[in-house]
């Protein structure tokens, strides 16, 4: 079999997963998947390993395989089954995001499980949104372990009833559950006329030939790294609770084409919503180590063969239940990322690019009383600079893959007026190439709203590399309707009142080099 063979299916399969993400996104009914794409979709073989994954959110995709092990040890899949799961000890990320597989079978062998994950705007708990700053994972929404939400192609109206019954706006997330749906039934499609034109045997043969050939690529890309040990830490700010920050410590060691990824020594879990899983720790890695692949080449199980990542239970980085986990997925995910890429700096200095902004800046706003709505969105920030250019600026980097939501969006679904959305001039670290500028977003609310912050960079600057000066930290700040202004923790939960603005101010990147 030839490489362009390979590579011709490789770019088929790709194509399916983003068709699927095309038929989420037309479908859905919250702003946050239609308009911010906040969704995820791949294909999976048979034995429950990566084939292919559209070009969506890195910290989703990363921990869909772990979701597949879990699904796939605890359910046999009969044909028309759907099966729903957001546990964050599952292979999950953070309870909002809601994963939907559904196997794809000719006869009763299984063929394929096609996959999608979207971030739903509330799935109940304490705060609207779902994104609140918590301390216990039930506070966080509603849990939900393998289930039937289809069985044999009919919907399981007991459990859809339940859970419903438990969300804020049930409507929007029927009509979103219902798009995810859609979703599977166009993959589902598109891989039997893959089989029905290629034949079983030839298409599962070019498979592992996939897999083969992405495993070859990391491997060599791993090889080209001199082999050696090295060492980077971060922070993350705080706790939330208290101003101690967070140590963030990775090892890496480089051996030929094999690379080991130690995570132990990092802060212990903590009672407030940075924990991590497991499942997203190795989403920020895989992502990481993929970038140093280039665009363009497959990513699939192969490419997870040569990397070992260690973790420890009980830390931030490997939380157990019923640890809350929220942040972990959208700000500590985020710092993985700067400590992976400050260790390779060491080992490649003139490849890796300066700190980005380091967090998603997550707000989430809800009224359940006089205008019942939830909304929820990440902010950009600044990119980092690069060892041949400066970091771009207003722009989600890393771990999300996200748009903001367009103002007329917003303004026209929700009770509040985007009053200022602008580049945060100066906020981006000088050097030969600058960072990134940060964003400035102004909500001024028109009825009374409980608002949810989780942001990191509030004291911790984004790093600078080879000379390049550091990023600014981001501010989030409270001002009333008499203009009075306080500044705002970077986690917190508080209520406004009509006229009330909270502004958001998101951390610039790190320069690179000096002058």
């Amino acid at each position: 079999m030839n490489i362009i063979d390979v590579e011709v299916f490789n770019k088929m399969f790709a194509a399916i997963a983003e068709e699927m993400g095309i038929i989420l996104q037309r479908s859905a009914f919250s702003s946050n998947i239609k308009e911010r794409r906040d969704f995820s979709c791949a294909i999976f073989d048979s034995e429950g390993e990566l084939v292919a994954q559209a070009a969506h959110i890195p910290v989703h995709l990363g921990a869909m395989p772990a979701t597949l092990n879990h699904v796939l040890a605890a359910h046999d899949f009969n044909a028309g089954d759907v099966i729903i799961v957001n546990d964050p000890f599952a292979g999950g990320s953070h309870l909002p995001d809601i994963t939907l597989i559904e196997q794809v079978a000719a006869t009763a062998t299984p063929l394929f499980y096609v996959a999608c994950r979207a971030h739903h705007a509330d799935v109940g708990g304490a705060t609207p949104g779902s994104m609140g700053f918590c301390h216990h994972i039930d506070d966080e929404g509603v849990l939900i372990p393998p289930t039937l939400l289809k069985k044999q192609g009919e919907m399981n109206e007991d459990f859809l009833d339940t859970f419903l019954a438990q969300v804020r706006n049930p409507e929007e997330r029927r009509g979103d559950l219902q798009a995810q749906i859609a979703a599977l039934s166009r993959g589902k499609t598109r891989l039997l006329e893959t089989i029905k034109k290629h034949g079983t045997s030839h298409v599962f043969a070019t498979i592992t030939q996939l897999k083969n050939y992405g495993e070859r690529l990391m491997a060599a890309t791993i090889d080209a790294i001199p082999d050696g040990r090295y060492q980077f830490s971060d922070m993350l700010d705080n706790d939330g609770l208290s101003e101690t920050p967070l140590l963030i410590n990775v090892t890496l060691i480089i051996r030929g084409k094999a690379i080991e990824v130690d995570f132990r020594d990092c802060a212990d879990q903590v009672g407030t919503p940075l924990n991590a899983v497991r499942a997203v720790t190795v989403s920020a890695t895989m992502y990481a180590l993929q970038c140093l692949l280039g665009e363009g080449y497959p990513i699939n199980q192969g490419t997870y063969r040569p990397i070992t990542i260690i973790t420890r239970p009980g830390s931030i980085l490997d939380a157990t239940s019923p640890q809350p986990v929220a942040a972990g997925n959208v700000e500590t995910s985020q710092r993985v990322v700067d400590v992976l890429f400050g260790a390779l700096a060491h080992a490649l200095p003139q490849r890796i690019p300066a700190a980005s902004c380091g967090s998603m800046n997550n707000i989430a706003i809800g009224n359940t009383t006089t205008h019942p709505f939830t909304y929820y969105e990440t902010i950009g920030g600044g990119m980092g600079a690069r060892p041949t250019t400066a970091g771009v600026s207003g722009i989600h980097t890393h771990m999300t893959n996200t748009l903001n939501t367009p103002v007329e969006a917003l303004e026209h679904s929700f009770p509040m007026q985007v009053e200022h959305y602008a580049l945060r001039k100066g906020s981006g670290g000088r050097g030969r190439y600058d960072g990134g500028e940060g964003l400035i977003r102004s909500y001024r609310f028109l009825s009374p709203a409980h608002v949810s912050l989780l942001t990191e960079r509030r004291c911790t600057r984004p790093y600078g590399l080879q000379g390049g000066e550091a990023g600014e930290v981001g501010k989030n700040i409270l001002t009333n309707k008499d203009g009075e202004r306080c500044q705002l923790a970077g986690k917190t939960n508080i209520e406004v009142k009509i006229g009330d603005v909270v502004t958001i101010m998101t951390p610039g990147g790190g320069g690179w080099g000096t002058d």
